[in-house]
């Protein structure tokens, strides 16, 4: 030990400490009294004035494994301490600690973690402005850009960085510059400018003084001129379809907009969905057939809302219900003054309303061959004139059309147009009738009886009977048809439970005539149980567990077993 205390100690920066086995300090030199501000501890016994330190050297004496880079958190200060076992004569007599304090260290990093952090948040809000920036030295050097300035003005920092608005505009990549303007007036200012290409831009230059009052550096906020006027011009475009909407509100709905969703249960109809979700991602002309009040309208709505169009219009358009005379005006507006009785104004028409939505054209087998000319001008060249107008108007809208006849046949007759057919018919989807899918029947009977009761603030029911009646008739006006029927039986059924007695006749002629060929009548007691089953299989398969099972039938758990028991069901899933 006396050879250790001999060495010049206590011109080390760091602390040094030694203790023998019993922990009493042998060398305690000057850095180690400045870190832990103590007196000299040389004497004393490191358990009563550093406990924890004790108790980490004593795992050195007892192993002598050495502990390096041992960080120390104490009050007063941090330390970096690597103890060390003492030998003699190859027996662990004691520790050698060094140490040095950190503490200014780590808050020069947590300064410089910071200082990084704030740089990080003020890259990412002038990346992100929507705005163009474009900042300068006092010299006028291109100091950076952000990345709206490059999509607004199609130049890229990589021509822009370390070169001066001088060079700039002598090359004409401006017309001239607000940063030279700055630097003359060493004030604000604001101007138009043009940018290579033709582009035009508002450009405000700000001026940032050094404390000598120099110019440092010169902030450029850029805004596209072009983007504004387009702005404002969408802006017109929506007052006007607005105004449009709001006025003919009332002349466009129908009846066919009663049901909100499709019923769809058979597998027939859920081919023809499929298809229509496949299309309106495509967005391609669909030509809807089928006989009429089979859901045309509804599976228009469909492709719409499935379409990228869906937040845009969506515009039905009767071409059997609009008067020849008015179709042209109605279909495509008008300017001012082109006939007697005209707004003064003018009018947009419908196609025009829709723009960037969808047009369905239901009955589209009733356009006259001069409009259907107009239509395949809109298809194809995406445009058309207003009437008395000697400009075309562009227009983007995707076309549906509908009809229930056959237009082959009315091609080879030369009322309707083989070119406009075959742009039209680039994705046919027929609709079964309802006959053809009598699955779907019960459910739509059930969806419709609650739209129906919601309206009216009434609840009724349907005798399980009368569904299977409703399955065997055949519907000649399809699902327009269907609901007639529900809505009949709303209004004139005296109970809450409406049977067969509430049936439309022909409904009840229908199925006596067909039990009649069979020759028999069901039983209703059989009627109820097929009935009773089919409802327990769909209500089981669609819940989570017995339980919830019992809850959407408004029966006992142990009722709902003992009917399955019976039906010979499985448990529900």
């Amino acid at each position: 030990m006396e050879r250790i205390e001999s060495l010049g100690i206590d011109a080390s920066h760091n602390g040094i400490l030694a203790i023998d086995g019993e922990g009493t300090i042998l060398i305690y030199n000057r850095a180690a009294q400045r870190i832990f501000n103590d007196g000299d501890l040389v004497g004393r016994n490191i358990r009563e004035i550093r406990p924890h330190a004790w108790a980490e050297m004593q795992e050195v004496l007892r192993t002598g494994v050495p502990q390096i880079g041992r960080k120390v958190k104490l009050l007063e200060v941090s330390i970096i301490a690597n103890r060390t076992p003492i030998y003699r004569d190859g027996v662990i007599v004691g520790v050698i600690s060094v140490f040095q304090d950190v503490s200014e260290h780590e808050k020069l990093i947590s300064q410089l973690e910071n200082y990084q952090k704030l740089h990080k948040e003020l890259e990412a809000i002038f990346e992100s402005s929507y705005d163009g920036f474009y900042i300068t030295d006092g010299e006028a050097r291109t100091l950076r850009v952000n990345k709206s300035y490059e999509r607004m003005t199609g130049l890229s920092r990589t021509s822009l960085i370390g070169r001066t608005m001088h060079e700039l505009v002598a090359e004409q990549v401006f017309d001239h510059s607000v940063t030279l303007e700055v630097l003359q007036q060493r004030k604000a200012i604001t101007l138009l400018q043009k940018i290579r290409g033709g582009k035009l831009v508002i450009v405000t230059g700000t001026p940032i003084f050094a404390e000598d009052g120099q110019v440092t550096k010169i902030v450029t906020n850029v805004r596209d001129i072009s983007e504004l006027n387009e702005l404002r011009i969408a802006l017109d475009e929506s007052r006007k379809k607005s105004d449009f909407f709001y006025q003919s509100l009332q002349e466009r709905h129908d009846v066919d907009h009663a049901l909100d969703d499709l019923v769809v249960k058979s597998p027939a109809m859920v081919r023809v969905v499929q298809r229509a979700i496949k299309v309106a991602k495509v967005e391609a002309s669909v030509l809807l057939t089928g006989e009429s009040g089979v859901g045309k309208s509804m599976l228009a709505k469909l492709i719409h809302k499935m379409s990228s169009r869906r937040g845009q219009p969506f515009v039905k358009i009767n071409c059997g219900a609009i008067p020849a005379s008015l179709m042209e005006s109605e279909l495509f507006g008008y300017e001012r003054g082109s006939f007697t009785g005209a707004l003064a104004s003018g009018k947009i028409g419908l196609i025009e309303a829709a723009h960037h939505g969808t047009v369905f054209l239901d009955e589209v087998a009733e356009l006259r061959p001069e409009m259907q000319v107009k239509l395949l001008e809109v298809i194809e060249e995406r445009q058309f004139k207003r009437v008395g107008a000697t400009e075309a108007t562009l227009v983007d809208v995707l076309i549906i059309a509908a009809t229930n006849q056959n237009l082959q046949e009315q091609m080879r007759r030369g009322l309707f147009r083989e070119d406009l057919f075959y742009r039209l018919n680039i994705v046919p989807i027929d609709i079964p009738p309802l006959r053809q899918r009598r699955e779907d029947i019960p459910a739509l009977a059930e969806s419709i009886l609650a739209k129906i009761g919601d309206r009216l603030q009434t609840k009724k029911k349907i005798d399980p009977l009368v569904y299977e009646m409703l399955r065997q008739y055949d519907y000649p006006g399809n699902v327009r048809e269907l609901i007639n029927a529900i809505q009949r039986m709303v209004v004139l059924s005296e109970g809450e439970v409406m049977g067969p007695a509430d049936l439309p006749s022909e409904i009840r002629s229908t199925y006596e005539l067909q039990v009649g060929r069979l020759g028999r009548r069901r039983p209703l007691k059989d009627a109820m149980e097929s009935y009773e089953r089919s409802l327990l299989e769909k209500v089981l398969a669609e819940s989570r567990d017995l339980n919830h099972a019992a809850e959407q039938l408004q029966v006992h758990p142990t009722t709902l077993w003992r009917k399955m028991t019976r039906h010979r069901l499985a448990g529900a899933r």
